[in-house]
């Protein structure tokens, strides 16, 4: 289904492939005015003290949970979240503004250093106005995990949202209007791929961040790199869930299966390739099977349901074709693999077994609500199988001997590692990855600092 012309991006529901609106793509000389008006917004902002800037994230929060419900449901309208975690979205936005309200302010702080007499400080100065190009599968968290930090710092944010979700945008750019921040500061622009290019080329922008596929993010970091501005890429993952033989079979059960098949299954740090010791692995996957098969998909709107339709019709499209090579290279159907018929994006929740590196459901990221298992011979064989990938996102381990986890996760090459417990972002930690998966950090003090201008101020140098 097409969702742009020369013209316009469409907005389409993909419960039921209704075309919901058309937003015209802004011009050339619309993309120079709103970059000059946040400019001018931004030299308004960073002027502000630092417990101002924190108030309004305060406010902000207020905003988000008084619009919570139209916001919510304008998700699950334009990308098919289920409702429940479209609320849970709004909800963990607000309290990301809440918590960084309350820390960021420290984290901000003029910083001694080891020079003498303390001479010489570190201070945490804004760049400026920083490009955002922002992914549809979380319209409203992608967005402000990294907004959010970068405005508490002084910086302004322009947003390009993907072209499926741009009712969601205009909604949060109304809300930050409604939590009194100033008019500009953070503008949402529907551009084209080469309205984007104009806007990173823009002597105002002073950087760029994505979080989106590998390819957008190469050829955008691309063009940051020829204009010599910083970028921050959070890209793709195949993250590694690895049960070794001693894990709580249950309990890693239940959390491989909420990672796995939560927005359905349309995460980037989620666990993907299921990584099984021997010993446990039928078990494993006997249980895990279950517990797929037991979930309700259907109407996003309806409560119940937790998984929905896959957001985007030629997205479901190229998981089909992956689930089917991986079964023509020897994969196991254990369970789904199909579209289900009908108007809506439904794709069956779907198991693959006997799942091996050379096989497409190994090499390449599935994007939708599929896992596939593969069997360890051991725990070194389970790391080698995990490390083995172009992606390093995240990765889950469970297993009861918390030392050989921590040896584990000290070999594993990824971004993060979630002992027990099936990974998440969390203001409190740093968020990112490595290899494929990109660079820079996102959330906590990190991501705090990424845009900012760490600035020396040294006194009576001798």
């Amino acid at each position: 289904m097409q969702m742009s012309s020369d013209t316009h991006a469409f907005s389409v529901n993909p419960a039921n492939g209704e075309k919901i609106a058309a937003y015209p793509f802004v011009t050339a000389d619309q993309i120079d005015q709103a970059v000059e008006n946040n400019y001018r917004a931004y030299q308004q902002w960073r002027a502000l003290p630092l417990a101002a800037r924190a108030q309004k994230l305060r406010d902000l929060a207020v905003s988000l949970r008084a619009h919570a419900e139209p916001l919510a449901l304008m998700i699950t309208l334009e990308m098919g979240k289920p409702v429940n975690q479209a609320r849970a979205e709004v909800e963990k936005s607000a309290a990301l503004c809440d918590w960084y309200a309350e820390h960021g302010p420290a984290m901000l702080a003029t910083e001694p250093t080891l020079v003498e007499n303390q001479n010489a400080v570190i201070e945490y100065r804004p760049l400026g106005p920083l490009l955002a190009v922002m992914p549809w599968n979380f319209p409203l968290w992608q967005v402000l995990r990294g907004a959010v930090p970068s405005l508490l710092a002084g910086n302004s944010y322009v947003l390009k949202h993907a072209p499926n979700v741009l009712g969601s945008a205009q909604l949060i750019e109304n809300i930050f209007l409604h939590a009194g921040f100033p008019a500009h500061l953070f503008t949402q622009l529907n551009a084209t791929n080469e309205g984007v290019s104009q806007i990173i080329n823009h002597p105002r922008i002073a950087a760029v961040m994505v979080t989106g596929s590998g390819r957008a993010g190469s050829a955008i970091a691309a063009q940051a790199g020829a204009a010599l501005k910083k970028c921050v890429l959070e890209l793709g993952g195949s993250d590694p869930f690895i049960v070794l033989n001693d894990a709580d079979l249950d309990e890693a059960v239940k959390a491989a299966v909420a990672g796995r098949y939560q927005n359905s299954g349309q995460v980037c740090a989620a666990a993907k390739r299921f990584i099984v010791e021997a010993g446990i692995a039928a078990r494993f996957t006997e249980k895990f099977v279950a517990a797929v098969r037991a979930i309700k998909m259907g109407d996003p709107r309806e409560a119940e349901h937790y998984v929905g339709p896959m957001a985007r019709y030629d997205l479901r499209d190229e998981l089909h074709q992956q689930v089917q090579d991986s079964l023509a290279q020897g994969a196991t159907l254990l369970l789904g693999g199909d579209k289900l018929a009908g108007a809506g994006n439904y794709y069956l929740p779907t198991v693959l077994g006997n799942v091996t590196p050379e096989m497409t459901a190994f090499r390449q990221e599935l994007f939708g609500p599929v896992a596939a298992i593969s069997v360890a011979q051991d725990a070194d064989h389970a790391l080698a199988l995990a490390n083995d990938s172009e992606f390093g996102l995240m990765a889950t381990i469970y297993t009861a001997d918390a030392q050989r986890a921590e040896q584990m996760a000290a070999a594993l090459e990824c971004g993060g590692v979630f002992i027990n417990g099936y990974s998440a972002s969390d203001p409190r930690v740093a968020f990112g990855g490595v290899k494929k998966s990109g660079f820079g950090r996102e959330l906590s003090h990190f991501g705090l600092h990424e845009f900012c201008n760490i600035q020396t101020v040294w006194k009576n140098r001798r």
